[in-house]
């Protein structure tokens, strides 16, 4: 199988990861690596002027950065401590939708953001991801459950297998999915 994915008409297959997110492309892993040794707080000034392509001036990041933990109901002390490193699944996946809110990403892809949150966390982490929507952004939401849809409304449903989309809907898929599972789409595509 062979293609290219183009962002706004330029391919970016070949791109490394720091000039994708340059051109405003944000990926949220479904297991965010660890990094230890590297505070929270110095990781989110570095990709945030690496991205922006200048430092802000360190009243204008912490303000930003306040405000967004706030947001995302996450205590000062987190920006002190080493990214990902101890961190249970729903403090990784509240620090991916904060570093996505100081990047202000074009596209946001969501791995499976989902995964391994309770039901205080699923809410928190989708409120945060309902903030970051905009007309000018796109959001892609990779799950497997539509339990995030109760608090995320989609604008498209989308099933992708076999390296292509085989059915596009509303929220109403989703929902039909969680009822019937996804056989019934895979044997769809195959008439």
């Amino acid at each position: 199988m062979s293609g290219d994915i183009l962002f706004e008409g330029k391919s970016i297959l070949d791109l490394p990861t720091n000039e994708r997110a340059r051109l405003g492309i944000f990926l949220c892993f479904q297991y965010p690596t660890s990094i230890p040794g590297v505070t929270i707080g110095n990781f989110l000034k570095t990709i945030v002027k690496s991205v922006r392509g200048k430092e802000l001036p360190v009243r204008e990041f912490r303000k930003e950065l306040k405000e967004a933990m706030a947001a995302l109901d996450i205590p000062e002390s987190f920006i002190a401590r080493y990214v990902n490193d101890g961190f249970s699944g729903g403090e990784k996946k509240r620090n991916e939708i904060l570093q996505m809110s100081l990047l202000k990403p074009k596209l946001s892809v969501l791995d499976e953001t989902d995964s391994g949150l309770d039901i205080d966390a699923l809410r928190i982490v989708s409120e945060g991801i309902n903030r970051n929507k905009a007309s000018e952004k796109s959001i892609l939401l990779i799950t497997h459950y539509q339990r995030m849809l109760n608090y995320i409304v989609p604008d498209f449903v989308h099933v992708f297998a076999k390296g292509k989309i085989l059915k596009t809907g509303t929220r109403e898929l989703a929902l039909e999915l969680e009822e019937k599972g996804y056989d019934w789409v895979l044997a769809e595509s195959e008439d």
